[in-house]
């Protein structure tokens, strides 16, 4: 599973939004490997067009979601420490994003740079689309 993060959504729902973005997770919805999380809901439905949201909420809806707790904020506490230790500075949000995916044992689809610099520290696991948007199984 591959949780796709607010960036990807937001650029995959522009009009001028990058093509290779698009067919990512194009990709990703067709095999059912797209999955979601409550910030990443909160950010792109809390951007979105008035006109707009109950379409990308039915998309939301249909979704595997996975729910963050106690213990998941506890870790993404600890991570944001471990980041900021290693001279690793990104929101707070992206850090639970990426604390989410990886007690899920999930991918992250991002056009974030945060989570590239995250990677390495926190062991994350980046997911790249294969040739033309297909899904990348490894």
């Amino acid at each position: 599973m591959v949780l796709v993060d607010t960036s990807v959504w937001i650029e995959a729902s522009r009009r001028d939004g990058r093509q290779e973005v698009k067919l990512g997770l194009q990709g990703l919805l067709d095999v059912y490997e797209a999955t979601l999380c409550g910030p990443v809901e909160m950010e792109f439905l809390g951007g979105a067009r008035p006109q707009e949201r109950d379409r990308l909420q039915a998309w939301c809806n249909i979704l595997p979601y996975h729910r963050s707790d106690q213990k998941i904020w506890r870790k993404a506490a600890t991570n944001f420490s471990l980041l900021r230790s290693k001279g690793v500075h990104a929101p707070w949000n992206d850090v639970l994003i990426a604390t989410i995916a990886r007690e899920a044992t999930c991918r992250i689809y991002t056009c974030d740079k945060h989570f590239e610099l995250m990677a390495p520290v926190l062991q994350l696991m980046l997911y790249t689309p294969s040739y033309l948007g297909g899904y990348n199984e490894f």
